[in-house]
């Protein structure tokens, strides 16, 4: 990429280009396709936990008025697959054998509404043989638990690279093994110190504002036309294809604005249903789950989290040992990778000379978890971060101190084989600190001040992107690539890549719809790829459109493509100006012509690091947080948050704050109110009413953000990924403040008044 552009558009604020059909309400979502003839679907979810299907009577409800299709396991195409997930394939379109939670999908309407969809599914009569429930890890990993799957489902385990590894069903209920490990186990021998902790992380819901939607259509000419609200098109299609035995060629995806995801929306969710409801009724069939149907599709894994870290009598680390079980819910869905991820990630950004970390997937008859904003790195920052504070306290240290003695250089390797460290961590920590004023603050009766430090490697495994931008006679640009606008702003920021590279103004750039004909292949848009991925192959692209233009250009003036400058659809040539529209015309006549250009963009594969290829960038966040604690109620207040991402280069400022502070205001929830609580195996708070999360009084009198812009970054201008950062040092900052205001420390999440003075009580015991 030409890093000499004169800079016109990154770095600048500009103006989202979905701000104003946002909030005008003239956006529209999937939940706004509506089709002539369309159809409305319901399904009708198990109230058991674990049960075999004995039988299924759906004959009254295809005979109800309204109703045009009823799909049950009957239904369902011999010969073909019918479960699907990620690297297992274990999650029915709708149950088989048996129910494996309350919340499972048995039957499927179509109706002329959702009113006529809803009467059919109370006709229906289900036979169940029940079967002993697993509620929770310690029920599913005990000697005589039930086992979800009997059977080995259809499933694959990644490769990995040095020190790196993965089992699939390594034992009873137990889908996934991910194991990391480096250094010699004898280091823990030299050790002054060894320090055992457990930690305990809730299950938690996505809670976008927009639900699982999905809209198909199954043409005359047998092709099947998709609208869903996902985050990963390209792979929604190539699982379709595989559930159906079609062609992708025969399959087109569409995703239109996004209203949150938060990882939630990657896979299959309602697609599947709907297809097959639209197949079977040959008109189109709109799927759209409700809020609270939402809490049974999707959740982040609980965790139980156990750390045993090594140290010397200075404080210097040296090694860490962690054990982490996930529950994974029923099904496997993205179980795997996150677990890849948390094991990965629960060092921390600290210099050790022996890791051992292993999480398992645990199965039980609850909801399935899958990705949640963070990846995996919520449950392990929260152990991590919590546990350093607590050593440091039991060494006599400040945790600061501690912090800043064993941080990972910038250019230095985060583990053998893997890519260095592109922040300055220590710059980092002092900004977050001096603007909290940990350093001359005084100490006040029940205050207490707190730091922490989020750590994530970023841009995803081995992902590749492509994109593509043509520009037309007159300079008006149109840019092709896969990422989601999900809320994020990336349609705003991809369009300022290719504006610089250009030099026009961002809005002669249009982002263009995303459907999977004719947009180049994303994997999806997650693990803040968007900008450090997706977004260098947009840089290759534009980078590739200017130099045809250049080369036009200047065969057209007679001289070298060096002697020329591009400015706004113009060629400057020393003093003199060319319009390139009549150049294009006068060349190729007078309709014109379009130049067009593609970008790629993958990591290389690398056998020698961990992951198979090294990390694309570090996503670091850092915050403190100053809290104030009524002992009487254990009632905790933030009284001032602070946050910082490092954007590397920061493409739209306003837009990198966004994120930043949308994520720590998710960590406030994540860190005070939100669980989804169960008895037994029955969700009791799965409705929006219920589910506690941040409202506008619970957010801090003082709440800055801070944006670096330390430059070190892989994507165009030196920009890196931010979004998923800033939720992962809230909850061990705020966990840390409480133990420096009243002296206790509460190793589980949320920090709820309870918890608190339970943590009191056992002190003063």
């Amino acid at each position: 990429m030409n890093q000499q552009a004169a800079m016109q558009s990154v770095g600048v604020s500009v103006q989202r280009s979905d701000a104003a059909a946002k909030t005008s309400g003239k956006s529209i979502y999937t939940a706004d396709i509506e089709l002539p003839g369309m159809l409305h679907a319901k399904v009708l979810r198990s109230g058991k936990a674990h049960a075999r299907i004995v039988s299924i009577n759906a004959t009254k409800a295809r005979r109800m008025p309204g109703v045009l299709a009823v799909l049950t396991r009957d239904d369902l195409p011999d010969g073909r697959p019918d479960s699907y997930g990620y690297f297992i394939k274990d999650q029915p379109i709708v149950a088989l054998d048996k129910v494996r939670y309350e919340g499972d999908v048995i039957v499927a309407v179509a109706g002329v509404d959702e009113g006529a969809a809803n009467r059919a599914l109370a006709t229906i009569e289900i036979e169940y043989e029940d079967l002993p429930p697993v509620p929770d890890m310690a029920a599913a990993l005990a000697a005589d638990a039930c086992e979800l799957f009997e059977d080995a489902p259809l499933a694959m385990a990644p490769a990995y690279g040095l020190g790196a590894s993965g089992e699939l069903r390594p034992a009873k209920n137990v889908c996934y093994a991910f194991r990391y490990e480096t250094g010699d186990a004898g280091v823990f021998d030299q050790c002054d110190h060894i320090f055992e902790d457990t930690f305990e992380f809730p299950r938690m819901n996505h809670f976008h504002l927009e639900p699982f939607v999905a809209v198909a259509n199954w043409t005359d000419d047998g092709r099947l036309e998709i609208w869903s609200s996902c985050q990963n098109p390209f792979p929604v299609r190539k699982e379709l294809a595989r559930l159906f035995t079609m062609a992708e060629t025969d399959i087109a995806v569409q995703v239109p604005f996004v209203g949150g995801g938060y990882g939630s929306k990657n896979g299959c969710k309602n697609e599947p249903i709907a297809a097959l409801l639209s197949k079977m009724s040959g008109r189109p069939v709109r799927y759209c789950a409700t809020i609270e149907e939402g809490f049974l599709i999707n959740t982040q894994h609980a965790a139980r989290l156990r750390l045993r870290t090594g140290v010397m009598a200075d404080g210097r680390l040296m090694a860490r040992q962690s054990e982490i079980h996930l529950d994974a819910g029923a099904y496997s869905d993205g179980s795997p990778l996150v677990a890849e991820k948390a094991g990965y990630r629960i060092p921390g950004p600290y210099r050790y000379h022996h890791i051992d970390s292993v999480c398992h997937c645990v199965m039980t008859n609850t909801a399935p978890a899958g990705p949640f904003r963070g990846f995996g790195g919520t449950q392990a920052t929260w152990a991590s971060e919590s546990q350093i504070d607590m050593i440091a306290h039991r060494l006599g240290m400040d945790p600061f101190d501690m912090r800043m003695k064993n941080l990972i250089n910038a250019g230095e390797p985060f583990v053998p084989g893997e890519s260095a460290i592109d922040s300055d961590l220590r710059q980092g920590l002092e900004l977050v600190a001096a603007e909290i004023g940990y350093h001359d603050r005084q100490r006040k009766p029940n205050r207490g001040i707190g730091v922490a430090i989020g750590f994530k490697d970023g841009g995803g495994v081995n992902k590749p992107a492509q994109a593509r931008v043509k520009v037309s006679t007159n300079g008006d640009i149109f840019l092709y690539c896969g990422t989601i606008e999900i809320g994020q702003g990336v349609q705003s920021a991809m369009s300022q890549v290719v504006a610089e590279i250009m030099c026009v103004p961002p809005g002669r750039v249009r982002y263009m719809a995303v459907n999977t004909d004719t947009t180049p292949f994303c994997q999806g848009t997650n693990a803040s790829s968007g900008v450090a991925v997706m977004g260098q192959a947009v840089a290759h692209a534009a980078d590739e459109l200017k130099k045809q233009v250049l080369d036009f250009a200047a065969g057209q003036l007679q001289c070298a493509a060096d002697d020329l400058r591009l400015d706004d659809w113009s060629m400057l040539k020393g003093n003199e100006r060319f319009s390139l529209a009549p150049m294009v015309m006068g060349h190729y006549g007078g309709t014109g012509f379009e130049f067009t250009a593609d970008g790629f963009h993958k990591a290389e594969s690398d056998h020698g690091a961990p992951l198979e290829t090294q990390c694309v960038f570090w996503e670091v966040s850092w915050s403190a947080v100053e809290i104030e604690v009524d002992p009487e109620t254990g009632q905790i207040n933030i009284e001032k948050l602070v946050v910082s991402g490092d954007a590397g280069r920061a493409i739209n400022p306003s837009v990198c704050r966004g994120q930043d502070e949308g994520s720590a205001v998710m960590g406030i929830g994540q860190t005070l109110f939100e669980e989804m609580l169960y008895d037994g195996t029955s969700l009791v708070n799965g409705e929006a009413l219920r589910y506690r999360v941040p409202l506008a009084q619970d957010l801090p009198e003082s709440f800055i953000s801070i944006t670096q812009e330390q430059g070190l970054g892989p994507g165009p201008f030196g920009a890196k990924g931010m979004g998923e950062g800033g939720i992962l040092p809230i909850a061990p900052a705020v966990a840390n403040a409480l133990e420096d205001a009243l002296g206790v420390r509460v190793s589980g999440l949320p920090l709820t008044p309870e918890r608190v003075l339970d943590a009191l009580n056992k002190a003063k015991q």
